[in-house]
């Protein structure tokens, strides 16, 4: 099962900032995300395999990150709240350090800014077309480097600013570019395992 929208705004119900966290914080079993039309979406849980690849890849991250205190990492349960208005979670995200003091973000709280990296990680549940628009969604809003990690398709999609979409067919090995100076994530174990 994909995730679900329910369209709140044509029922004319708003939620604010702090409601919408609230909501969140009540239901922590369910990963909740709201579009910037207003639209609650309710995303299923994962299955034991993509729950462990992505662990796999936080794990990457956070190793990469324990030698590069220039940024923090963060997994698909932390909230951004986009300059669109949309409040969105990815698999994998990474910020720079400086850009979330200057947010000024209350504790526990969503961080309100678009982080610099994200990664979405597909499986066979998620709706293809959804990712493309919430990576687009990304990169409108910030987004200096993302990756789509499409498990069904064994395919990598590269999403930078002002640049052509790349794709790349099952690498081992992904590079974090000059946005994340020096990190090299290992992919060719992901792929090996679905």
């Amino acid at each position: 099962m994909g995730a679900l929208a329910l369209d709140f705004q044509s029922a004319n119900i708003h939620l604010s900032d702090e409601e919408f966290y609230r909501l969140c914080q009540a239901n922590r079993d369910i990963r909740l995300e709201q579009s910037a039309e207003g639209k609650l979406i309710i995303m299923p849980p994962t299955g034991w395999e993509i729950g462990r690849q992505n662990a796999r890849l936080i794990q990457q991250l956070s190793n990469w990150a324990d030698q590069d205190p220039s940024g923090l990492g963060f997994d698909s349960s932390t909230g951004f709240r986009l300059p669109n208005g949309a409040t969105r979670s990815s698999d994998v995200a990474w910020v720079h350090k400086e850009r979330s003091t200057a947010a000024n973000p209350e504790p526990n709280q969503f961080l309100p800014l678009c982080p610099d990296f994200v990664i979405e990680l597909r499986s066979t549940s998620d709706v293809l077309l959804g990712l493309h628009r919430k990576m687009q969604e990304y990169l409108d809003n910030g987004l200096q480097l993302g990756w789509l990690i499409d498990l069904v398709n064994k395919r990598v999609e590269i999403y930078r600013p002002n640049q052509a979409l790349e794709r790349l067919n099952a690498p081992t090995q992904l590079s974090g570019e000059s946005v994340l100076s020096r990190l090299i994530l290992n992919v060719g174990t992901i792929f090996a395992h679905t």
